[in-house]
């Protein structure tokens, strides 16, 4: 299920990815949907190529009801994100993988946030795929809008955060 969504933000490429990956903006997105930061890592130097992992425990009571059949009242979703070095008018863009506990769904995924007049825009294109056979495609396309709401909150809630800050 291919998955495209795409905002604008007010703010420079490094102050959205500082955001991003900032541990209490990663741990209030997480209060948003009622989870849980379990663990929060960055590796490398941020001012250069680095790589940020999350892991949320997520309630499963929104997920649609073919998924909740194989999970409890909640999940851990891991979250890998490899980010590029600065282009330089500030762009990068972050290989971004997926992984939910229990639920046979993986997102794989590219997260670009670029330099634009207004500020930055953040593309993100990718895939939400599912291997258990004759139900893997019914499973990829109902996470499928649960994987676009969670990246549309999470530039919301940026902005937010960078308001706030500014």
């Amino acid at each position: 299920m291919a998955l495209n969504a795409t905002t604008t933000l007010p703010y420079t490429p490094a102050e959205v990815v500082a955001t991003l990956t900032d541990r209490a903006f990663v741990e209030h997105l997480g209060t948003q949907v009622g989870g849980t930061l379990k663990d929060f890592t960055v590796s490398g130097d941020p001012a250069g190529a680095f790589e940020a992992v999350t892991v949320r425990s997520v309630p499963t009571g929104r997920l649609p009801e073919i998924a909740r059949k194989f999970v409890g009242a909640s999940v851990d979703v891991t979250q890998r994100e490899a980010w590029s070095a600065p282009a330089a008018d500030g762009s990068r863009e972050a290989a971004v993988t997926v992984e939910v506990s229990g639920i046979p769904v993986n997102v794989s995924a590219v997260q670009r946030v670029v330099a634009a007049a207004e500020g930055s825009r953040v593309d993100l294109e990718g895939e939400v795929s599912s291997g258990i056979p004759f139900l893997g495609g019914k499973i990829a396309t109902a996470a499928e809008p649960f994987v676009g709401k969670a990246l549309n909150l999470q530039a919301a809630q940026a902005k937010a955060w960078l308001d706030r800050q500014a």
